[in-house]
């Protein structure tokens, strides 16, 4: 997972300059929107367009590696046999559900397909 250092490079700057600088006024320096610079330092795992990345790297004087870095992905979620039912095949059953008018209905249904998925895999070996 790629993670932006946009709170560490806002503080260096202030560190550099003797002044803190604002998401808003780091937005109207760059032209990019102030949603954007807070989703890409609030939202794990955010994507973002090479050209916001061109405009913060011209601002802050850096290079793309200065303004991200990758971080290992945390592993995934095991079943109770002993597998992840991410890697298991079906899996696509799990991420497919369509989102249920309420969430008690959608975390059963998630629970079926999960289990589905695993009964699969288990046939297939």
């Amino acid at each position: 997972m790629i993670r932006f250092r946009l709170a560490e490079l806002m503080a260096d700057h202030q560190f550099k300059h003797g002044r803190r600088i604002s998401v808003k006024e780091l937005s109207e320096a760059t032209g990019i929107n102030r949603n954007t610079l807070s989703r890409m330092s609030n939202t794990r795992g955010y994507s973002t367009s090479t050209d916001t990345l061109d405009k913060l790297c011209k601002f802050f004087g850096c290079d793309v590696g200065d303004l991200a870095r990758y971080i290992e992905d945390e592993p995934a979620t095991s079943s109770a046999q002993g597998g992840s039912v991410v890697d298991s095949p079906g899996a696509a059953d799990v991420r497919s559900v369509d989102p249920a008018p309420s969430v008690k209905a959608s975390s059963t249904a998630t629970k079926r397909s999960a289990t589905t998925a695993r009964k699969r895999g288990a046939a297939a070996s």
